[in-house]
């Protein structure tokens, strides 16, 4: 969950803030590492709602899915897992797809402020351990109609 104006809202008080928990359309997203290409089906995180939920309150997600955070401009980010019960790989991204940083098995719950390193413009997150079982490194490339680096 990206870090911003809401810090840390109960599930009962966000839903109530916001009527109800935000909805996500979703993509197909390839990383190119080396010679593989790894896909994922994520759900995108494009308004500032969306990023602020995340996947806040989730219990699960499936092995090749994932959330893509997009914004607007590119800048540095800070994350957190407040609410979120998902051990998370978070995947920072720069404007041209590569992969600038990846902080691994995320601690659920936690409220400690996980940085982006530098200026990137989408964070992808997936399941903890991902990056490291398929051999993801910084430098590898995301490839994403979100990001126009899909060509």
């Amino acid at each position: 969950m990206a870090l911003g104006a809401i810090v840390g809202p109960s599930p009962a008080s966000f839903a109530q803030s916001s009527n109800r928990l935000a909805t996500f359309g979703t993509d197909t997203v390839s990383i190119a590492s080396g010679e593989k290409t790894h896909k994922f089906r994520v759900e995108l995180a494009l308004s500032h709602r969306q990023q602020m939920q995340g996947l806040m309150f989730r219990r699960k997600m499936a092995p090749d899915a994932g959330m893509l955070f997009v914004y607007k401009r590119e800048a540095p980010i800070a994350m957190w897992m407040k609410n979120t019960y998902i051990p998370l790989d978070m995947l920072f991204i720069a404007r041209d797809g590569s992969i600038l940083k990846i902080a691994e098995r995320t601690v659920p719950l936690s409220e400690a402020t996980i940085s982006s390193g530098g200026a990137v413009i989408a964070v992808l997150e997936l399941n903890a351990g991902t990056a490291s079982r398929l051999g993801i490194k910084a430098g590898d490339r995301v490839l994403a109609a979100a990001l126009g680096t899909d060509r």
